[in-house]
């Protein structure tokens, strides 16, 4: 499947953005993604699913089938992240995932508007 044209924005935004297909293949990293995962080389082409746990692989495949999301936060290495994944679709059909990690303070003001 060829991926629709990732806009020029996506490149250097301050969050690591990663696109794959249906399949698990890497499409797309934007250069927060490539600097994240920079010590297992070129992740371009290459299957995300080798790189997960079980539970991770389960809940790719949930995403994939049912195009629905996965949101959370995490902390490694003193920092937090917010993780957010998505299907992406092309005419209403699943076409992969696109994950957005972006580093969040520990405390983060909430906002109920109406």
């Amino acid at each position: 499947m060829q991926l629709p044209e990732i806009p020029d924005w996506s490149k250097e935004i301050n969050c690591a953005i990663t696109v794959c297909d249906v399949e698990g293949k890497i499409l797309y990293m934007n250069d927060k993604a490539k600097a994240t995962f920079a010590k297992h080389g070129d992740l371009i082409g290459k299957n995300l699913l080798e790189c997960h746990n079980e539970n991770s692989k389960k809940i790719i495949a949930r995403l994939l089938e049912t195009g629905g999301i996965n949101a959370y936060t995490i902390s490694k290495e003193g920092v937090k992240k917010m993780i957010y994944q998505s299907a992406w679709k092309i005419d209403g059909k699943v076409a992969g995932l696109v994950e957005i990690s972006m580093v969040i303070p520990e405390e983060i003001p909430h906002y109920v508007r109406s």
